[in-house]
């Protein structure tokens, strides 16, 4: 009994990426709010947490923008 592999489905990769980087965007938010009543230290992790989340989101967004491109030509 072989495993079939499942077809590769990138009809709503946009959708899920955008609303990564939403989920993103509220984390970094979130985290504004809590620098208000953190250490020195605290603040600093959490600035270096959200240089990645910044770094993670222009990803994502570039990736929008190829997963965009690839479904106005079809997925070729």
């Amino acid at each position: 009994m072989g495993y079939k592999a499942n077809p590769d489905d990138r009809s709503d990769n946009v959708e899920k990426l955008q609303d990564m980087v939403q989920n993103t965007i509220e984390n970094i938010e979130k985290s504004h709010e809590t620098m208000g009543i953190a250490t020195e230290e605290e603040r600093s992790l959490i600035e270096e947490k959200n240089k990645r989340r910044e770094d993670s989101i222009n990803a994502m967004r570039a990736e929008i923008k190829d997963e965009a491109q690839a479904r106005e030509n079809g997925y070729k």
